[in-house]
């Protein structure tokens, strides 16, 4: 496996914006924001992408939509409503190969998104 950029944020070797922590999960806001609110929600274990998840994974995935209600709850926008997204691959928008939620809210989210 070679280090990706959300590795070195979880070691410090970068710094982050980090608004929650658990053992498996870290989130931080995004350095590009997309919304007044956007933050970035990833697993502490390195899975590339969606298609590598595995069933022993999903414990560990259903963390990182526990900590997008906490962190939504959290910042106010639970009741108005917030969007989180998961992009798979190149095609449909990721450029970091470590899965993550992008939690979004603070504003009017249209659809289709893009």
């Amino acid at each position: 496996m070679s280090e990706d950029l959300f590795l070195k944020i979880i070691s410090r070797e970068i710094p982050a914006d980090i608004v929650y922590e658990t053992d498996d999960v870290l989130a931080f806001r995004d350095v590009n924001p997309q919304a007044p609110l956007h933050v970035l929600i990833i697993p502490k274990l390195h899975i590339r992408t969606i298609n590598d998840i595995q069933a022993q994974d999903a414990e560990l995935v259903g963390k990182l939509f526990l900590a997008a209600r906490e962190i939504a709850a959290g910042q106010g926008i639970a009741e108005d409503g917030y969007r989180v997204v998961m992009n798979c691959n190149a095609m449909a928008g990721q450029t970091v190969f470590h899965i993550h939620l992008h939690l979004l809210g603070g504003r009017r989210l249209d659809w289709p998104p893009g």
